[in-house]
């Protein structure tokens, strides 16, 4: 049985006990949260699509830590212009969770 959900402005093909990284969400380590804008969920033989959501399908899941993730190395600058060189660091906030049931 599989689903998929949409959270972050991304979708997430999930089953139960997979771990996954999500965007950031306003949860603490050890808190269940729902998704319920399940787009897609399939018990194996049967396979429901929603239009945009299936209706009354939600999935449960267990936040196991927050974090970044490593650090990128961003370089802006503007050709044949000696003096416009711009060097950042960006480090993507994320959510670790573990799907726990999936409800349809």
């Amino acid at each position: 049985m599989y689903a998929v959900i949409e959270t972050g402005g991304k979708q997430y093909q999930v089953r139960e006990g997979d771990i996954v990284f999500i965007e950031k969400l306003n949860a603490e380590a050890d808190e269940t949260v729902s998704f319920d804008k399940v787009m897609a969920v399939s018990d194996g033989e049967k396979v429901t699509v929603g239009a945009p959501y299936v209706k009354g399908a939600a999935v449960e899941a267990k936040v196991l830590k927050n974090g970044k993730s490593k650090k990128i190395t961003v370089f802006t600058y503007k050709p044949k212009k000696g003096s416009t060189h711009r060097k950042m660091g960006h480090r993507q906030p994320y959510t670790q969770v573990r799907i726990e049931s999936i409800k349809a």
